[in-house]
C-alpha cells in the first residue's frame, strides 16, 4: 500500500521516465503502467493511489512490483481458453441442476 507521507509519489508519465529503457532506447509507454496496475503482469499488480483525478504510483511501489516479478515463485499463469471456460461453465450448470438449484 502506498503511503503519501513515506513514499515518493509519481504520476504514471513521470514513472515511465524512471523505468529502464526498452527496445530502441524508448521508455515504456504510459499505457504499460496502466496495464500493470489494472491487469497485472504474471499475476502481480502495480500498486496505485488516486490523487485527485490522477492515478499515481510511487518509486517504492515500482521497486516492490519489480522485486515480486523477479522472485523465484513468480511464473506466468496460464490463461484459460474460451472453449475451456465454456466447458467449465456448462459443467457447473449441470452440477447445479443435479443439486436442484
Amino acid at each position: 500500500m502506498i503511503e503519501l507521507t513515506n513514499e515518493t509519489v509519481l504520476s504514471f508519465s513521470d514513472a515511465a521516465v524512471r523505468l529502464p529503457r526498452r527496445r530502441a532506447g524508448k521508455k515504456p509507454h504510459v499505457a504499460t503502467l496502466y496495464r500493470w496496475a489494472m491487469r497485472g503482469c504474471r499475476g502481480v499488480r502495480l500498486e496505485t493511489i488516486r490523487v485527485g483525478g490522477t492515478l499515481c504510483t510511487s518509486v517504492e511501489a515500482l521497486q516492490r512490483f519489480c522485486e515480486r516479478l523477479s522472485s523465484p515463485g513468480c511464473e506466468p499463469q496460464p490463461r484459460q481458453t474460451t472453449k475451456a471456460r465454456e466447458r467449465s461453465i456448462a459443467q457447473a450448470e449441470q452440477e447445479l441442476e443435479r443439486a436442484g438449484i
